[in-house]
This record gives structure tokens, sequence and C-alpha cells, in this order.
């Protein structure tokens, strides 16, 4: 049963590509980190704008979006040259596991919702969680993709005489 679930979700272990390279995931990652920030404040400032009840949502203040959005950006550029080492198919994976984190990442934001927090504001946070994880992904699969194996040259042939 095992072998088949990591059959259905490609954890297999082997990979047919080299891993991208180093600077190239720390460019992704601070294109991940600047791209997600920028995008969370140009939706709180629509928000602020579209709906005028949303002003001061203590939700909204940069401090508050900001380090949740570094530490989620930080782990998922760390997972992605894992899961590159871990699977033939590294954005597949990747793509359904951002799928996967960004609803578990809405809990909080149903919990809150819930509780009494304002609904057109909560579904700002839900907006916000997707952007980040639709930068944070194509920053990582486009910036530090994989690269294909390079054909290692063939050992010479002893001559015979």
């Amino acid at each position: 049963m095992l072998t088949r679930v990591m059959s259905l979700v490609h954890l297999d272990f082997a990979p047919n590509h080299e891993q991208p390279q180093a600077g190239r995931v720390a460019l992704a990652t601070v294109v991940s980190l600047v791209g997600s920030l920028l995008a969370d404040a140009v939706l709180v400032v629509i928000a602020q704008a579209l709906i005028p009840g949303t002003k001061g949502y203590t939700h909204f203040q940069f401090g508050d979006y900001a380090k949740l959005t570094v530490i989620g950006v930080l782990i998922a550029c760390a997972a992605w040259p894992v899961t590159t080492r871990i699977t033939s198919q590294p954005r597949w994976m990747f793509f359904r596991m951002a799928v996967l984190v960004t609803l578990v990442l809405w809990l909080p934001d149903v919990y809150i919702l819930m509780k009494g927090q304002p609904g057109k504001a909560v579904a700002v946070l839900f907006v916000m969680h997707a952007a980040i994880a639709l930068v944070t992904y194509n920053a990582l699969v486009r910036l530090a993709p994989v690269r294909a194996r390079r054909h290692q040259p063939r050992h010479a042939q002893p001559v015979t005489r």
C-alpha cells in the first residue's frame, strides 16, 4: 500500500535531473519574499480602498502579515530543493504541495471568521494566502529550475592489440 501511495504522489527518490543551482534558489527566495510582501501590501491597499470598513483591521498591519509571510515563504523555499531530490517530477509534486499547504493555511482564517472577524476582511486574507503561493511557486520553479542531467561521457574502451 505504501508503494502505491508513493507512486501516486511520485515520491520515487529517483530524480532524473540535476538540482537547482544554489545561487538560483537564493535569487528565487529573495524574489519570493519581495514579491509576496508586495502582493500582500497591494491587496491590503485595494481592500481598504474598496471596503472602507477594513481600514485599521489588525491583520492588515504590515507587521502582522509580514512576519507570517516571511516564515511561510522561507519554509516553501527550503522545501523546493528537498522536493527536487525526492521526486523525478518536482514541479508536479511542488504544485500540489503548494495547493495543499494553502488550503491548510486557510484553516486559521476560517477559525477567525467563525470567531466573528469581518467576513470581507477575512476573504482578503484568503486571497493573500493564494497570492503568496502563486508568487512563491512561480519564482521557485522558474528562477531555480531543475536542470537536465548532463550526459556522462562513456569511459574509453581499452585498446586491444
